[in-house]
């Protein structure tokens, strides 16, 4: 459908204007393929909500402690079943603490750690883990994801609730949006049918949010989804956040195909590039009015792209990612340092900032 520069002018004067936009209208800015129009008003907003002089990165870990799992999404390339005993792990505690030591000496201030719907993983082994970790180290616990909660709640014969207690008590101190995809029941029925459905995934976050407990939010596209039920998940994270104000980030990125079965049904003409990494980035920062922070994903998009995402509504670097293992067994694997997350920053003209999961300032490089 052609969208006309009219159509994208009118929309985007409501959002200048600090009027919500609706779905029809996020539609018609994704549809439009006016990237520099967007990207420009997506930069606009950006700046209103988060210092304009500054872009933030935070140094953590992606720690992924099993990869045990049996839910055979189709998009994972990352995941053995139970049962596999030649590349099936979980991590020793012994191993766990010596990738923080190795956080912590690097100035990293978190620990992202997730992994997969273990069938033999109650609340027992995640209280246990955490105290033993909270114990020895000072490190922000940003862990587990809603489909791992919402798997332990329903081995341990709990409630939501009495699991996130739980966690939270045993040192969870914030949850990532892994296990998001497309928040969308005919999306997920296709690429990962045996995982959490949309109401439930928002539901784990709703408890999160109201047990104190913040959160992130992020969105995986490009495979089966069409322009509206991108729209339509970016609703349903709006919604959850006016009722509870727990999200303080969303992140999105591109499906990759690497090495998991959703690449043969993803035909490569169809697949999202850089324009449209950077178009639907741009529209998350208008739609999501109520979300403090963008980040950019250079983790899937490369370095470069990721730079430039700083110009289109984005005001976070996310993560030198000490370790990542999810993406990268798809067939990406970009890499960086603190010290190239510097550069990329000062080399727009803005200051980079090390934060804390929580987005507090943790270092400035002036």
């Amino acid at each position: 459908m052609s969208v006309t520069k009219d159509a994208v002018s009118t929309v985007l004067d409501k959002a200048f204007d600090g009027e919500r936009i609706d779905d029809a209208e996020a539609l018609t800015l994704l549809q439009s393929r006016d990237l520099v129009a967007v990207g420009r008003a997506a930069n606009e907003i950006r700046n209103r909500k988060a210092d304009p002089e500054r872009i933030t990165f935070i140094v953590d870990r992606n720690l992924n402690y099993t990869n045990i799992c049996y839910t055979d999404c189709d998009f994972c390339a990352f995941y053995r079943r139970p049962g596999d005993t030649r590349e099936g792990y979980l991590l020793p505690k012994a191993v766990i603490f010596k990738k923080i030591e190795e956080t912590l000496a690097l100035g990293g201030t978190g620990l992202l750690m997730q992994g997969g719907h273990h069938p033999d993983l109650g609340i027992d082994y995640y209280e246990d883990l955490f105290r033993s970790i909270k114990a020895r180290y000072t490190i922000h616990l940003h862990a587990l994801s809603p489909p791992e909660i919402q798997h332990i709640a329903r081995r341990s014969k709990l409630t939501l609730w009495e699991t996130i207690s739980r966690l939270r008590d045993a040192g969870l101190d914030s949850i990532p949006g892994g296990g998001g995809e497309i928040l969308v029941d005919r999306v997920r029925d296709v690429i990962a049918p045996k995982k959490t459905k949309s109401s439930e995934w928002l539901n784990v976050m709703r408890h999160a949010h109201r047990l104190g407990i913040s959160t992130t939010a992020t969105m995986m596209y490009g495979h089966v989804e069409t322009l509206e039920e991108r729209v339509e998940h970016m609703r349903r994270i709006r919604e959850v956040q006016d009722e509870t104000g727990g999200f303080r980030a969303f992140f999105s990125w591109t499906f990759q195909d690497d090495g998991n079965r959703l690449g043969e049904r993803v035909p490569p003409e169809t697949r999202p590039t850089s324009f449209d990494y950077l178009l639907t980035q741009a529209v998350s920062r208008i739609y999501l009015d109520n979300v403090p922070h963008i980040g950019s994903s250079w983790v899937t998009q490369g370095k470069k792209i990721g730079q430039v995402a700083l110009q289109f509504g984005a005001d976070d670097l996310g993560s030198v990612m000490i370790e990542e293992n999810v993406v990268s067994a798809a067939g990406t694997t970009h890499r960086t340092t603190a010290a190239e997350l510097v550069h990329l920053i000062k080399s727009v003209g803005k200051i980079p900032v090390q934060r804390d999961t929580l987005y507090r300032e943790v270092a400035v490089w002036n």
